[in-house]
């Protein structure tokens, strides 16, 4: 069975790559902001296994995101990858003390990405 991923960019061309990329690994949720992210998870009970996030986008952000699934006892156990073009330490730093379990600056490369996320669900299984 595969497991779920949660791509979140306001940018559909990204999501559009990352899905072609992942779709025959896991099972390709994509959404334009964290609301609909959000809902998606809260209304249907979906937890997915991970959350890829762009950090900027309308409605609600990857930050705002993060701090609503990491304030829930059903979502905050769920991995997320925040995505940026922001190449600077201290905002890395602070979506990391958020809960994050990585970062990633755009432009990157999808091989990368998907190690990424292999080695977080590696190891959140072991915790």
């Amino acid at each position: 069975m595969k497991k779920t991923m949660l791509l979140v960019d306001d940018a559909n061309p990204l999501l559009t790559i990352l899905n072609k990329y992942f779709e025959n690994e896991y099972d390709v949720v994509k959404k334009m902001n964290g609301k609909e992210a959000l809902d998606f998870i809260l209304d249907t009970k979906t937890i997915p296994d991970v959350v890829v996030t762009d950090i900027k986008m309308p409605v609600m952000d990857g930050g705002e995101l993060l701090s609503a699934l990491k304030s829930n006892p059903e979502t905050n156990g769920i991995p997320v990858i925040m995505l940026s073009s922001i190449d600077e330490s201290a905002e890395k730093v602070k979506y990391l003390k958020l809960g994050a379990q990585d970062f990633i600056c755009k432009p990157f490369n999808p091989e990368e990405l998907g190690l990424r996320i292999k080695n977080i669900l590696k190891n959140s299984i072991k915790a």
